[in-house]
């Protein structure tokens, strides 16, 4: 199929959309949608019965797009951009139109050296890095050997392959012009002594045009110097320039031009920076592209002593181009269409790898360790299921029965439950300790805030009381009487089901026997942390819970060693909550619209956004605005402080007044973020909402709307930043916690959206989590394949080696759940 839609600006297209929040955007002369109906429209008697027939089917419901809500539009987005992929995989591109050929890199450097180096090789011996000494300057990129260099990927391109004449020029595309020199000259700036202007204009049958490169220092200014530069451009000759296309007073002219005057017309050019895509590389001080790109000339032709570890048909079953090929490609790729091809396999490698190091420790651990089987049937699971005054949602039942399963077999149990905001985990988790307390056996609940431990107790305690079992809290704030009794309890087993906070990993903790871990908003805990708890028992089960939905990529490349369950279903009554960004011209209004709720016997949450770098500004901070509020704005109300540098007893305090509604308002930092329940809150405003993330934002909102009444949020932001207020309008469109992440996600990037301090996130040289998902889910499909086929890879013992070798440098080895 050669005359098909033309990819790169459907898939162009595609990126902005889903970059911008799903708006439909207006572009210069159609809507997204209407241009994604006119490209599909247009390849109706293209191609395939087959293709012609999706075309069609997309654009049907393209058609339709202005009336999908964002999380259905984002879908369909989800399923053109894996159709183009997989008919471009199918697909040869036609290969843009040569009119002069470009000498291949490695044959430049084969028939200037002679030897092909050695992977380990140092920098510092290869004959063109000696003679220009810059095997120092590369030292300060971390490259010492031809190996580091080759894997030393770039981070963008310049197109300069497309060769074109002079009429065709258009300002802010990268081309190689081809021309006669008509006229040279150089001379010194009359406007200043120590600036030289070279000027070359060159005609082609189509046109001409005046090059101009400019050169700062003293030493240019030498007459000598510039009439030996003209003489490099005789008037007749030909030359080659490539640059970026700008149009200036003057006219169309190219950027800083790179120029190669050739032999003839018929000639290939040599230089590396014409008429290729040319990498640009990561860079520091003191190291310029030319050196990096030199040392990555002198080192490729290295490439041909890499094995490729990858199977020939598991590569053959995804369409992945050889490992030699693909690194020599993506660092000096002869087309574009070669560069995609380069950049995929390279990209599945990445994702591959830590896949294959999850699913493969994973099934280890499955067959080295075992642990108690938890029965999922018995008096208490079903006295619970009597007691409970509503019934479960068919997402909590799914994922109940996934838990149960797991429980009652002696394979450690590792799962992690998402669920949104109000999904109702916690029934679900109350299910698995009471699988593991009539089995005999103690469970623990860990949480990071003691004001989630807190309330975690609380609703046990109401329902365990029902059922005649005792739970205990222990947080940093125990007493010690208190303390010693738990302690005591737990080593005798009286005690089945304790919850707390990091409390709960200390020394003195002993369980009698720990049958079951539950740990909620789990991704605040470090890694030691969560391994000091499961040493309390014996291999026990371990149920991890995250209120804080994550995109697919994140959990595969964060959790590929849990099994995941969604819980994708709020329970029936939850009121949707009309959320409102405001400025602060709209203030009064807003105050308005409190002290409305609150007068009709409602409650609301003002929130302040934290300053990381000042634990002090943000306590003045809250107390002030907490004293301006109860003065000056809601003097008739009574209002409540919240804030993390308070005592736990204060902290309790101030939630219990609010709860039974003795305050009306609670000022609070976002040590509110989870766990508080008050059904009676109907009205947030959250101060400088440019300053949170989506998913955070997502987390606050979810304190209100757990009643029966209506309730608002309002985004009060401070700035006129427009990519700002695009992040904020998603929450207005949006309930969808798993949406909203995705564009966290893909406004924030994963590095933001888990925070500077989550440990565990593979640091991948090409893969993106938001463009490269169809190549991660692939990954993991070969993965699995590979792991069920032969878990110990001992009939690949290549494929191991790389594994160790890229799973260590990925994750340091660590033990990410």
């Amino acid at each position: 199929m050669t005359d098909s839609p033309n990819w790169e600006r459907l898939q162009k297209a595609l990126s902005v959309e889903a970059d911008r929040g799903f708006g439909d955007l207006m572009g210069k002369q159609y809507r997204f949608s209407e241009f994604m109906v006119l490209s599909f429209g247009e390849s109706l008697n293209m191609g395939t019965i087959a293709q012609r027939g999706c075309w069609q089917a997309l654009a049907e419901e393209f058609l339709q797009y202005s009336h999908l809500s964002p999380e259905q539009r984002k879908t369909l987005l989800d399923k053109a951009r894996s159709l183009l992929n997989e008919l471009q995989g199918g697909t040869k591109a036609p290969v843009a139109r040569e009119l002069l050929k470009t000498k291949p890199i490695a044959a430049q450097v084969s028939q200037s050296y002679g030897t092909i180096p050695q992977l380990k090789q140092s920098l510092a011996t290869l004959p063109e890095i000696r003679r220009r000494r810059s095997a120092k300057a590369l030292e300060r990129l971390g490259l010492h050997t031809v190996q580091d260099v080759l894997t030393y990927y770039p981070r963008d391109y310049l197109d300069y392959a497309r060769q074109v004449s002079i009429s065709q020029l258009v300002p802010g595309e990268t081309v190689t012009l081809v021309g006669t020199v008509k006229r040279c000259n150089c001379f010194t700036s009359p406007k200043n002594k120590k600036l030289s202007i070279f000027e070359l204009i060159i005609r082609d049958r189509a046109g001409q045009i005046k090059l101009n490169r400019f050169y700062a220092g003293a030493h240019f200014a030498n007459r000598g110097w510039q009439e030996k530069l003209k003489r490099q451009y005789p008037v007749g000759s030909i030359v080659a320039a490539a640059g970026l296309v700008k149009k200036n007073k003057y006219g169309i002219t190219l950027d800083n031009p790179e120029i190669e005057v050739l032999d003839s017309s018929g000639s290939s050019i040599e230089s590396i920076n014409i008429g290729r895509v040319l990498p640009v590389y990561p860079l520091t001080e003191g190291v310029t592209a030319d050196v990096v790109r030199q040392a990555v000339v002198a080192a490729l032709p290295a490439v041909q002593r890499i094995q490729d570890p990858l199977p020939p048909a598991l590569r053959d079953s995804y369409s992945l181009i050889e490992l030699p090929d693909a690194i020599a490609h993506v660092h000096f790729p002869p087309d574009p269409d070669t560069l995609t091809h380069a950049r995929r396999r390279l990209i599945f490698d990445e994702f591959f790898y830590l896949q294959l190091g999850f699913l493969q420790r994973r099934a280890q651990q499955k067959a080295l360790e075992k642990s108690a089987v938890l029965s999922p049937t018995g008096q208490l699971s079903e006295r619970f299921q009597e007691l409970l005054p509503f019934k479960l949602t068919n997402a909590q039942q799914r994922v109940v029965g996934d838990i149960l399963e797991d429980l009652n077999s002696e394979t450690p149990m590792n799962r992690l439950v998402q669920g949104d905001v109000g999904s109702g985990k916690t029934v679900v988790a109350v299910f698995a300790i009471l699988a593991a307390i009539q089995s005999g056996y103690q469970a623990a609940l860990m949480t990071p805030t003691e004001v989630l431990a807190e309330q975690h107790y609380h609703k046990l305690v109401s329902w365990f009381n029902l059922l005649h079992l005792p739970v205990e809290l222990l947080t940093g704030s125990t007493k010690t009487v208190k303390r010693r009794e738990i302690h005591s309890q737990l080593e005798t087993g009286e005690l089945p089901l304790l919850v707390g906070t990091h409390a709960l990993i200390q020394d003195k903790v002993n369980f009698r026997k720990l049958g079951l871990v539950v740990i909620d908003e789990q991704h605040r805990f470090g890694v030691e942390q969560r391994a000091r708890l499961l040493d309390k028992g014996k291999s026990p089960h371990v149920l991890t819970m995250t209120a804080t939905p994550i995109p697919r990529t994140l959990t595969l490349t964060l959790h590929g060693d849990l099994d995941v369950s969604q819980i994708d279903e709020l329970p029936p009554g939850r009121q949707p909550i009309q959320t409102t960004c405001v400025t602060g011209r709209q203030r009064t209004k807003t105050y308005d619209l409190i002290r409305r709720e609150v007068v009709q016997g409602r409650q609301a949450y003002i929130i302040l956004s934290t300053i990381e770098e000042s634990e002090k500004l943000n306590l003045r901070a809250a107390v002030e605005e907490h004293k301006r509020l109860q003065e000056e704005i809601f003097p008739e109300f009574q209002i409540g402080l919240l804030h993390g540098r308070m005592s736990s007893a204060d902290k309790e305090k101030a939630l219990t007044q609010f709860r039974n509604n003795e305050t009306q308002i609670i000022v609070s930092t976002t040590v509110i973020e989870v766990g508080v329940d008050v059904p009676n809150a109907t009205v947030m405003l959250i101060e400088n909402a440019e300053r949170f993330g989506l998913s955070q934002l997502h987390q606050l909102r979810g304190r209100v709307g757990r009643g029966s009444h209506k309730s608002h949020c309002l985004l009060m932001s401070g700035t006129n930043n427009p990519d700002a207020k695009q992040r904020l309008s998603v929450l207005e469109q949006s309930q969808d916690g798993f949406f909203i992440s995705e564009m966290d996600l893909r406004f924030r990037g994963p590095g933001e959206v888990l925070g500077r301090r989550q440990s565990g996130l593979a640091d991948f040289a090409l893969a993106s989590l938001v463009e490269d998902r169809d190549v991660l889910n692939l990954a993991r499909e070969a993965a699995e394949k590979l792991i069920m086929a032969d878990n110990s890879l001992q009939d690949f013992p290549t494929l191991q080696q790389e594994l160790e070798r890229r799973y260590q440098k990925l994750i340091g080895g660590a033990i990410l759940t």
